[in-house]
């Protein structure tokens, strides 16, 4: 299972940036206002052949409106998944009420803990950092997000405490239901497996733990993954669902196939587009399944007219597989498997060097790569290195000077050549001469 680390403090004391900086990114909107942060944001960290997720949270605060409330509650359930807490404080002052009111929820969520004094931003600060000693927790790095230092003592903190992924069988077909509240997901998965495995209800946000079943069919094994809920005990607050994105991770991370249910009469809601942009830059590959078709007025091509409309919201999945089905009245279940077993061949499949550059050979005929700046650009060969997607490596002149739309064209050419549509290929260029890919 992925390793998770969130980043939890009052308002202003530089969560953002310092989430940026670990990142290497302006992901997270950075601003001298308290509460710009407010949906939990994620990405993941490498540091020395590891990874990990992070996730960054809104301030923390003691004023009772309900959006410091939501904040609170996200923050919370932000702590419930994580494996370890950075908690940022302002090195400048004295420990405030709103970081007591912090540590207190850090104390209840028993979690590790990873004090960061943020805004050490002259050595004279650095004497201030010993008072939050007071707080009760071992470790405290004193750092400047403004500067960007003291971010790899944070790292080299972090890096002992990863765990490895935990060993999944390489011969099961592994498949999660992702989606938002009440679409079914649970239904689906008690109808799948022909079993009450997990509770079904109307209420939103029933399911609280991740629930990996495995089972075998036609001779195949697979590993079903529910979507995650909470991994630990402790308090859960149905009416924050929306901001639940990181349960999903755990599960798209662990699966070769995501089934991305939607609701046929609510479409699509914004925390959709986040949960499935996180699936498709994972290159997982994604059936969209419409449930609860049923409720849904029939005319004239209404499936076809739905296709349509739903890929034009979303041309990042113009060719995924899309399914019409009833969970509650079981129909066009019978598709699932089928489309799973066709995705996971896909996903997994392999070429030879000459199928590969008979493929290439063909698409530079039929369009040359432009020139970038006067240089001609050179693609001399290339060769399949890695499955789940399939990973391709290209020998060129300059790799610096290949244009997205030329990349974007050779993926649509193979995707066509080799039959994979609904899967999200991952190229690599090296110029010739290297050795190594930097």
């Amino acid at each position: 299972m992925s390793f998770i680390v969130s980043i939890i403090g009052k308002p202003n004391v530089g969560k953002s940036t310092i989430f940026n900086r670990l990142i290497k990114s302006d992901k997270a909107i950075v601003q001298d206002t308290p509460g710009v942060t407010r949906d939990r944001l994620y990405d993941k960290v490498e540091y020395q052949n590891k990874f990990f997720n992070i996730v960054d949270t809104g301030g923390i605060t003691l004023n009772e409106d309900d959006f410091s409330h939501d904040i609170k509650m996200q923050a919370e359930i932000a702590m419930e998944e994580s494996d370890l807490i950075l908690f940022v404080v302002d090195a400048r002052h004295e420990i405030t009420p709103e970081d007591e009111l912090v540590s207190e929820i850090l104390r209840q969520s028993n979690q590790q803990v990873i004090i960061v004094a943020n805004k050490v931003d002259n050595p004279q600060i650095r004497d201030n950092l010993y008072n939050f000693y007071s707080l009760g927790y071992e470790t405290i790095i004193g750092v400047s997000s403004l500067h960007g230092n003291g971010m790899y003592d944070i790292l080299d903190e972090v890096y002992p405490l990863i765990t490895d992924e935990e060993e999944i069988e390489e011969d099961a077909i592994k498949f999660s239901l992702i989606g938002m509240p009440n679409v079914g997901k649970s239904s689906l998965f008690n109808l799948m497996l022909n079993a009450d495995r997990s509770i079904v209800s109307t209420i939103e946000g029933t399911t609280r733990d991740a629930i990996d079943v495995d089972f075998i069919e036609n001779g195949q094994k697979y590993k079903i993954i529910d979507t995650a809920g909470i991994r630990r005990r402790g308090k859960v607050y149905e009416k924050v669902e929306k901001y639940s994105v990181l349960r999903a991770i755990r599960s798209i991370e662990n699966s070769d196939v995501i089934l991305w249910l939607i609701d046929a009469d609510r479409g699509i809601v914004e925390q959709d587009k986040k949960v499935l942009g996180y699936a498709l830059d994972q290159r997982k590959p994604v059936i969209i399944v419409v449930n609860k078709w049923d409720l849904v007025t029939k005319e004239t091509n209404t499936q076809k007219l739905y296709e349509k409309h739903l890929k034009e919201r979303m041309p990042f999945v113009a060719d995924s597989k899309m399914l019409f089905v009833s969970v509650k009245n079981k129909k066009g279940l019978k598709n699932i498997m089928p489309s799973i077993d066709d995705l996971y061949a896909k996903y997994t499949k392999e070429f030879t060097t000459s199928q590969v550059n008979n493929v290439l050979a063909d698409a530079i005929t039929s369009k040359v790569p432009p020139s970038y700046k006067g240089k001609v650009i050179k693609i001399y060969y290339a060769t399949q290195i890695g499955t789940k997607p399939p990973r391709f490596l290209f020998f060129v002149n300059n790799k610096e000077i290949i244009h997205f739309s030329y990349k974007r064209y050779l993926e649509n050419q193979f995707k066509k050549a080799f039959g994979l549509e609904g899967i999200k290929l991952k190229f690599q260029f090296q110029n010739k001469n290297e050795k190594k890919d930097q």
